[in-house]
């Protein structure tokens, strides 16, 4: 039996839905589709993602149950290049904690706050 990728999926909460996935949409260049919670008590947009690939898909959550800020799990996005990127995260109503740095053999990482007060990593190869 095969070890499946430590990541399956990723939750990144939200206080204002409406407000986040303007955010991700502008600084990704996707659309966020709704994904209805089956319990009913979370409003969800997920990122589009492929099971077959590499990495894992997420979703903007907003819950009663867990709250948006930094300090804790960080997520980093893959992107074709960090500097690129993270111009557009300032526009979208982002802030760049730290811009794009080497991390040597793995490439670069830029770290970003988004509207909610998540910090968010990039990361590119380029």
């Amino acid at each position: 039996m095969s070890i499946p990728n430590a990541i399956g999926w990723f939750d990144i909460y939200v206080d204002d839905l409406k407000r986040a996935k303007k955010f991700y949409e502008k600084v990704f260049e996707q659309e966020l589709v709704e994904l209805k919670d089956p319990t009913g008590e979370t409003q969800m947009f997920s990122f589009q993602g492929d099971r077959n690939a590499y990495g894992a898909s997420g979703a903007l959550v907003k819950s009663a149950y867990a709250k948006p800020g930094g300090g804790g799990s960080m997520i980093y996005f893959s992107v074709f290049d960090c500097a690129l990127t993270e111009k557009k995260v300032n526009s979208a109503g982002g802030k760049i904690i730290r811009p794009k740095f080497s991390i040597g053999e793995f490439g670069f990482v830029t770290i970003c706050e988004d509207t909610e007060g998540n910090t968010i990593g990039l990361n590119s190869m380029n």
